[in-house]
């Protein structure tokens, strides 16, 4: 995999608004935000989309859950909030690096898109 935009975040090669990071991901507000509240959660580990996740990803795919969860109570959406994954052109993917969106903070309508 190339580098993305997200490399590049995570490499701190170009700025972002990040609300948190640790060794396995970091999570970034996203600068075309469809939500009061709408941020990205990527992991460290260079992974195109979600299908190419393997057995070894496990924790770090429960990992990124629980940094969603305690973001969500940081940014006060915890009573409602949407998790988005991406995968593949044909889902809308446009950065082939997996990454969570997590948007809150105004009703979201149902079925999306």
């Amino acid at each position: 995999m190339s580098d993305t935009i997200f490399t590049k975040i995570i490499n701190k090669e170009i700025p972002a608004d990040i609300i948190h990071e640790d060794d396995l991901c970091v999570a970034f507000r996203d600068v075309n935000p469809v939500a009061p509240v709408h941020f990205l959660v990527v992991p460290r580990k260079p992974i195109a989309r979600l299908q190419d996740l393997g057995p070894d990803d496990q924790a770090l795919i429960g990992h990124i859950h629980l940094v969603i969860t305690k973001l969500a109570e940081q940014e006060e959406i915890a009573d409602g909030y949407r998790v988005v994954v991406n995968s593949g052109a044909s889902a809308g993917q446009s950065v082939f690096q997996l990454h969570f969106h997590v948007m809150g903070g105004r009703s979201l309508g149902w079925p999306p898109g």
